[in-house]
């Protein structure tokens, strides 16, 4: 059975991973079953999908948290790895970018309240 919005909110990030995986590997068979003409399934995939959305939804709003609370120094580490991985280029280059663009902005807002004080 399926857990509810609450029930991944109060899971540990591990939690959040295995069930992840869970879910997918349900999602994959579902679509099986649903492929071999099994009818009851469309309801079942469509809250296996949604799950899925939810944990991930979750997973990222931790990561940006942990992102907001670190310092600068860190940040601009961070900046300075994910600038080398963009000019390597290769898979998954818009991903980089886009995440790139976030902790430059993040390490902005950091040594801006860094110089205010």
């Amino acid at each position: 059975m399926p857990a509810t919005k609450t029930d991944f909110r109060g899971m540990s990030d591990e939690q959040l991973a295995l069930s992840l995986k869970e879910t997918e590997k349900t999602v994959f068979s579902l679509r099986f079953q649903s492929a071999s003409d099994r009818k009851e399934t469309a309801t079942e995939l469509k809250k296996a999908k949604k799950d899925i959305a939810r944990i991930r939804t979750l997973q990222r709003e931790r990561e940006l948290t942990k992102l907001k609370a670190l310092p600068a120094d860190q940040l601009a580490t961070r900046v300075a790895s994910l600038g080398e991985k963009d000019k390597a280029g290769g898979p998954g280059k818009r991903l980089v970018r886009r995440q790139l663009r976030r902790v430059e902005a993040l390490h902005a807002k950091a040594t801006a309240k860094k110089g205010s004080k």
